[in-house]
């Protein structure tokens, strides 16, 4: 099967191809099809592409899809076409087609701040239809970032009065009481990448501003026990390392007109082995209630350098196979005892 793709201009089927041929060779690679740039006779380049017809439809959605990014007036990376790929080979079409072009918010450099992902796009809705959400997923999915930016368009449309953020302070390694300075010296380390999106959405005047006026907190989540967050935007970062108990209190601080967005990683836990995880038991409690949402990022949604999905990959195989092996080692000691 043969198909040909029309660009406009020559530069932008130098865009599609990538430095050295790099996003062709990666979309060579994925569908086993050929690919050539020719010029038509009404001197308009084109992209044609040759091979199985099931594979020249995928490789067709992928160069399609990366020629609308291109005409936006975005750029691409490999990271965009690694994606387009994984979405082509998975037949979802639909997605690729129906990829928007909404901006979130636009940061204090100006740029904007847009889903890259469809699990994004579909976390952003969830946000905004919902009081209470669940973002569960690797490193690198954008689970606090987006959490932030919605929360300071909350704030700058005056829908919120203030934004609290909070993350359970766990020793991860290393002591508090190690770590030199006051309290707020010590916890700052633990609250760095909530400052990190804060200066990021609104630039250090603004968010000094904000902080003085009282209009944005931070603070450790034992910081908010016994009291009701009214007409706030609540984020709780970090949340696979809360207890019960902990998850529980924080989740009926909520008071009027608040939100709250609840990020978390359950394979990164570091709370003591065999405690169990606030996030994970009360996703499975409140899952069905109306107004939460549960939604589950997974290794294709991480916007970081590519290596970050390969490594969350070959993690998840070392534990499907350690599980593995420690069945099948259970499972032999048992059949010995019962032959003894």
């Amino acid at each position: 099967m043969r198909k040909t793709l029309v660009f406009d201009a020559a530069d932008m089927t130098a865009a599609v191809f990538g430095a050295c041929d790099e996003y062709a060779d990666a979309v060579r690679d994925a569908f086993g099809v050929s690919l050539r740039n020719e010029r038509g006779a009404d001197g308009k380049d084109g992209l044609t592409i040759e091979g199985d017809a099931d594979a020249v439809e995928k490789a067709e959605a992928v160069f399609k899809y990366l020629k609308v990014l291109l005409m936006r007036g975005e750029s691409l990376s490999l990271q965009t076409v690694t994606y387009a790929i994984s979405l082509a080979r998975d037949g979802e079409f639909d997605a690729l087609e129906s990829f928007g072009n909404d901006v979130l918010a636009i940061t204090m450099r100006g740029k904007p701040i847009k889903p890259k992902t469809m699990g994004q796009k579909k976390y952003i809705a969830a946000m905004k239809r919902n009081t209470v959400v669940f973002g569960i997923g690797p490193a690198g999915t954008g689970k606090t970032f987006l959490a932030v930016a919605m929360a300071t368009e909350a704030l700058r449309k005056h829908e919120v009065s203030r934004i609290i953020l909070t993350r359970p302070a766990v020793e991860a390694g290393e002591r508090l009481g190690f770590l030199p300075g006051d309290l707020q010296s010590k916890i700052d380390p633990y609250l760095r990448p909530l400052y990190d999106a804060l200066f990021e959405m609104l630039g250090p005047e603004n968010y000094n501003h904000y902080l003085e006026k009282g209009m944005i907190e931070i603070a450790p989540l034992a910081y908010m026990r016994g009291r009701t967050l009214d007409d706030s935007y609540i984020i709780l970062d970090e949340a696979q390392n809360t207890s019960p108990e902990q998850m529980k209190m924080f989740l009926t601080r909520l008071g009027s007109n608040a939100k709250a967005v609840i990020t978390g990683d359950p394979s990164q836990t570091d709370l003591p082995a065999g405690t169990k995880s606030g996030l994970t038991i009360a996703t499975e409690i409140l899952k069905d209630i109306d107004d939460i949402a549960v939604h589950t990022f997974t290794e294709r949604d991480v916007v970081r350098h590519r290596l970050v999905q390969q490594i969350i990959l070959a993690y998840e195989k070392y534990g499907r196979e350690h599980a593995h092996a420690q069945k099948k080692k259970e499972n032999g000691a048992k059949t010995a005892r019962k032959d003894g």
